[in-house]
Parts: C-alpha cells; structure tokens; sequence
C-alpha cells in the first residue's frame, strides 16, 4: 500500500497537535506541517494555555466535555514524566471568584479538573469584592514551550515541517493527497470564511515569583496565572480588531484589575507586553469538504475557530481531526487500490 501525502496547514497548537495524532493513529502517512509562522511567533505562543475551558454555544455540552477530559488527560500524563519541564506543562491551584452566585454552582468540567469544590468563607476573605467562588487544581501548558516540544514530537514520528506561505489550498495539489486546514484566522482569506474574526487579546508577562495561586474572575476578563517563567496578567477583547500593537492604556486597566485582585502584585517587575488575536466563531469547525476543480478532487479536512478555548479542548478536537483524515484515507485507497496516490 502506498503512502498517503499529507498536508497540515498551520503550525500553532492545532495545526502540531493534529499532526502528531495523524502520525498516532493513521498508519502509512507522510506528513508535512506548512506554515509562514512558527513558534514564536504564533498566536498560541501568546495565550496563557491555562486549562479552564470556556463553553461553545453551538457544540452539545457532552462534546465539549469528552474533549476537554481528552485535552486533560494527555496534558496530565506529560506532566507526570520526565517530559513536563520541557514541554511546559504543569500542575496549578487556585481560584475562579464571582461577584454573584452563578446560576450553576459547578460548571460542566467541574469532575474532568482536581479536587474541585466550593471556596469556604475564610478563603474569601482575600477577595471581599466576590461573594462566591470555586477551587480546584489544573493544568497550564506554557506555549512558549509546548509548541517546540510538538514539533520535535512530529519530526521524531517522520514529519516535516516547512515554513511557506499558502494562499490557495490548490497550490498542495498534486503534491498531497489530503489537505488539513488548520489556519485558524487564516481561514477568512484562505478557504473565504467569514464566519471566523479577530477578538484581540492583551496581556502583560511579569515577574511575580511570590504569586502561587492563579485568580480568575469568574467573567474570564480578568486573571492572574503564575507560570514557570512569569506571571501571566490580563485581559482584554476587542472584537473585529486586527491590531498587534500593545495599547498602554489597556496595560495599565489591566495591572489595575490585577493589582486589585491581588495587591501584593504592585511590587511586579520586568513587565512584557504582548497581544494576541483569538480565532473567534459562532462553532468549531471540524468537518470534511472535498474541494472540486476540473474534474479533480482535493479532500480537506478543515479544524479552526476555537476562540479563546483552544489549549483547553486541543488534544481532544485534534484527535476528532485526526478520525476525520482517516476516513479521507480510507476512501482514497478504497478508490484507487491499484494506482499511486
């Protein structure tokens, strides 16, 4: 059986981890990652990769749950080996406070995360702006070095990498047999969908080695997550906003909240600033097309728009993309059993 060319469009935390569960659970491939941007200069690289997942309207909750415990579950094993401190992976506990009781007293993850349970009054006493809050230990996966942890993981399984600029997905045929389109925001121009949008993310890395404990507000809007490196503080949304220059006044709104939520973080220091434009839509996309043009076909399997939830559900979404690839695959070889692919 010959092997089957394979094409990764996109090389931040989908396109990589896709790749590595194509080469996984898809026997007999060849798999090329493209992309003009590599770590460090991905989206992913700017993200928190803190595992709190937020919920997608459109996706059935039990969906969102299976690939959440599917993400949870690969990024706990690498952070019980000798793997974590290269791949930045790590254990975090801390606390989600709200300034009113939620309608639901435990999200739908609440059994997927560690020792989750109701902060008691004593613990609440450090935030006497909130009235509720929850406690729990998760996972943060430090992009920064996840991504170049992933894309040793695809080389040592045979894959190449290659930096190039794709305007068209017909430019990969007939160099590959199977396109995957995971470009994230690169999608609006590259396969014309407009359903997928900027939401623009600021935040500030600093030096607060004293914080322990992650603090989020319950909105998500603002956070304070320690890493191995620095302190991640944020954040901000802007939908529709394209730009990548960091706004100060934004910084300062921000170290304001933070410093709020956390006094002892008036004393930070080093502070970076950094931005990121989240790949927002209505629901993920994860689904084949088989694109036609002069009697030829190109099979595509398309896996983007995650949002701000990307390090949260990656694993799990990769892995549905990679089930998708291989039924492409095996309707490839069903169609063509004696020829070249």
């Amino acid at each position: 059986m010959d092997t089957v060319r394979i094409a990764v469009v996109g090389a931040g935390v989908m396109g990589l981890s896709t790749a590595l569960c194509i080469s996984k659970l898809v026997p007999q491939c060849s798999i090329t990652v493209i992309s003009d941007k590599f770590s460090p200069d991905t989206t992913s690289d700017v993200a928190p990769g803190i595992l709190i997942p937020h919920a997608y309207p459109e996706t059935p909750i039990h969906k969102q749950k299976q690939w959440f415990r599917e993400t949870f579950d690969h990024l706990f094993a690498i952070a019980n080996s000798a793997e974590a401190g290269e791949a930045g992976v790590h254990l975090i506990s801390g606390w989600q406070i709200f300034q009113n009781i939620p309608t639901e007293e435990a999200p739908f993850w609440a059994d997927v995360v560690l020792g989750f349970r109701k902060m008691t009054e004593v613990e609440l006493k450090k935030f006497p702006q909130h009235v509720f809050g929850q406690a729990f230990t998760t996972l943060k996966c430090e992009g920064s070095a996840y991504l170049p942890w992933l894309e040793k993981r695809v080389k040592e399984s045979g894959g190449q990498l290659l930096t190039r600029r794709i305007e068209d997905l017909w430019e990969l045929h007939p160099s590959f047999d199977i396109v995957v389109n995971c470009s994230g925001l690169g999608s609006r121009e590259l396969v014309g969908d407009l359903k997928i949008f900027p939401v623009r993310g600021q935040l500030l890395k600093v030096q607060a080695p004293w914080v322990k404990h992650f603090i989020r507000d319950g909105s998500g809007l603002t956070y304070i997550y320690p890493g191995v490196s620095n302190v991640s503080l944020g954040g901000s949304r802007q939908k529709g906003d394209w730009n990548l220059v960091p706004d100060a006044e934004i910084s300062r709104d921000i170290l304001s909240r933070c410093c709020a939520l956390e006094p002892s973080l008036h004393g930070a220091c080093d502070i970076k600033e950094k931005v990121g434009l989240r790949p927002f839509r209505a629901g993920i996309r994860l689904q084949k097309e088989f694109l036609a043009r002069n009697g030829r076909r190109l099979p595509v399997v398309h896996h983007y728009g995650h949002g701000s939830g990307g390090f949260c559900v990656h694993w799990g979404t990769a892995l549905e993309a990679a089930r998708l690839l291989s039924e492409c695959v095996q309707a490839l070889r069903t169609s063509t059993p004696n020829s070249k692919l």
